[in-house]
């Protein structure tokens, strides 16, 4: 929902599409520059601690989010978008402690060999909570911004609440005592060792940088679809849509024996809807591109989750979560930035061709380059 929102907000205010840029920026330089050491930190403390805690700090960005959109302060209003870019960057540093800490409790949670399942399961759930929040969002924003943060804060509040009903679990016992800079350097040389780990990442760190349409959604339903904040709020929730029903087929068809060859194959589908979506004009299928893309993306998520899970020791899942966050997590931000560069210098419709068309380049090289990932199975590896 909060996405939805800023997005809104910061087009509103802007009609610039490089502001849409520049939120994803704001939010990507604190989440790298911390992201070695929140793993580190992921692997030392609670992760259900450094999860409520978090979630905490995160309440307080959005209730200043709220605060400066509102009336009463005016200060968005004297200011401009700088308060809001600020509050992202401060939500961006949050996020690089949550990153990590999520999938490595996830981890103690759930018996490794039901990894693969979980992951399909978890990204539903991810996706189905994208879907409603995109939706809603869209629609709380004709009633008025601050309302709709109003709104965010409450979710944020109930999913606090859920998180603290889960029991914690004891950390992995660690092997030997580490320097900061040795408990870095060892997330980091394991991941940059593992040919499949690295290839999987890097596939979808580059796919993710060129393909990403969802930045640019603003100003595509405000130029080329003519449509509303209502419209919008749709437009976003499509891929989630995709990605729900893609997670239906993964529960029942798990990506196992072939995974490497439908990691790819997806990843060159996700730039084929990429390309074809920005050549509609129609709300519709646009809706339907859209979705497809959200679709090929869930494969690429659960394989690579599956990956990092079935292949990642119990005492580094922070640190190597938090390297998965750096390539992933930020390069959404950053495929956001790249993506308003792109828009203001080629223009809104060819700059995703490019994107989608670098994506599928990105396919044909990793296959070319790395043939462990166009052979990888995940049922020899579990």
């Amino acid at each position: 929902m909060q996405s939805v929102v800023v997005g809104w907000q910061v087009y509103n205010l802007t009609k610039d599409v490089l502001s849409l840029g520049y939120i994803g920026l704001a939010e990507a330089l604190p989440f790298i520059a911390l992201s070695f050491f929140s793993g580190h930190i992921a692997d030392i403390i609670s992760r259900k601690r450094i999860i409520i805690v978090s979630t905490l700090a995160l309440i307080m960005a959005t209730g200043f989010l709220a605060w400066f959109s509102s009336d009463a302060s005016g200060v968005v209003h004297r200011l401009g978008t700088w308060p809001i870019y600020i509050i992202i960057g401060i939500s961006g540093l949050i996020r690089s402690f949550l990153g990590p800490s999520f999938p490595s409790w996830l981890a103690q949670i759930v018996p490794r060999s039901h990894y693969t399942n979980a992951a399909t399961w978890n990204s539903t759930v991810w996706h189905s909570g994208f879907i409603a929040g995109n939706a809603v969002g869209g629609l709380l924003c004709i009633y008025g911004i601050t309302q709709a943060y109003c709104s965010v804060l409450g979710m944020i509040g109930l999913s606090l609440l859920f998180v603290s009903l889960i029991s914690d679990k004891p950390l992995p016992v660690k092997e030997k005592v580490e320097s900061l800079r040795e408990s870095l350097s060892v997330g980091i040389n394991f991941v940059f060792k593992n040919k499949v780990i690295l290839g999987a990442l890097s596939l979808d760190l580059f796919a993710v940088l060129f393909g990403g349409a969802v930045a640019m959604l603003p100003a595509f339903a405000d130029k080329i679809l003519k449509v509303g904040s209502t419209e919008f709020g749709f437009l976003r929730a499509a891929p989630a849509i995709g990605a729900v029903l893609m997670a239906f087929i993964l529960a029942y068809i798990p990506q196992k024996k072939n995974a490497g060859r439908n990691l790819l194959l997806a990843i060159t589908g996700f730039g084929i809807a990429t390309i074809l979506f920005a050549l509609s004009t129609n709300f519709y299928l646009s809706l339907f591109l859209l979705a497809l893309t959200g679709a090929f993306d869930n494969v690429s998520v659960v394989i690579r989750h599956s990956i990092l899970q079935l292949m990642t020791p119990d005492n580094m899942r922070g640190r190597v979560s938090a390297v998965n966050n750096i390539f992933i997590g930020s390069s959404n931000e950053i495929g956001g930035f790249e993506s308003g560069v792109t828009a203001r210098l080629m223009g809104l419709a060819p700059s995703v061709i490019f994107g989608g068309i670098m994506t599928i380049f990105v396919v044909l090289f990793t296959a070319k380059v790395s043939p462990e990932i166009r052979t990888m199975n995940l049922k020899e590896i579990e």
